[in-house]
């Protein structure tokens, strides 16, 4: 292997794990995050874009193995850049997860949210029913008040009406002794002798 070529290899290894580094810091702060969803995207989107240099990476150490003259350093190099493959899929697989995490973290979240508005209205529905269980109560004892005041106006008509009754029959009969007391007494002025 030429000295420029070495160069370019360990530069290009070296790359290859602090970006490997990288990737591992972002996922255990994903992990560890607590905070909105939207950092959790940020955090997705910064470990997307270190697998992706990642695997530029691997792609150029591929390209510098196929170069090399002699068949040792070319093996040595395809395995180093096989080794750091199969790391590379290991993190696109947490990094998947680290995604649904999030997408199921953002969707109970909304469904949180969606709870608590229900709540919400629950608990106004629950003061409207209260505020007309109380008004419904109120006009009932109005009504009963009603109901009372009523019974005694009918007690009190009939009362009326039986005293009407009762006035218009002394009336006839004072009007009819009255009556009789003025034929008697016109009989015994006009006719003494009957």
């Amino acid at each position: 292997m030429a000295a420029s070529q070495d160069v370019h290899v360990r530069i290009c290894s070296q790359e290859i794990i602090k970006y490997d580094l990288e990737i591992k810091a972002l996922i255990q702060d994903i992990r560890e995050s607590t905070g909105p969803p939207s950092e959790l995207t940020e955090l997705n989107s910064n470990v997307k874009d270190k697998i992706n240099q990642l695997r530029m990476r691997i792609q150029d150490l591929e390209q510098m193995a196929k170069e090399q003259d002699k068949e040792s350093d070319k093996l040595a190099l395809l395995n180093e850049m096989e080794r750091h493959r199969k790391q590379m899929l290991r993190k696109t697989t947490k990094q998947s997860l680290a995604q649904t995490s999030s997408a199921i973290t953002e969707s109970l979240m909304s469904i949180s949210r969606m709870m608590s508005q229900q709540v919400h209205q629950s608990e106004e529905t629950v003061a409207t029913l209260a505020t007309s269980s109380r008004t419904v109560l109120e006009t009932n004892e109005e009504f009963k008040a009603m109901t009372g005041t009523i019974q005694l106006g009918r007690k009190l008509i009939t009362k009326y009406n039986r005293r009407e009754f009762t006035d218009k029959l002394l009336i006839f009969l004072a009007l009819a002794l009255f009556l009789a007391t003025v034929v008697y007494i016109l009989k015994k002025r006009l006719f003494p002798f009957l």
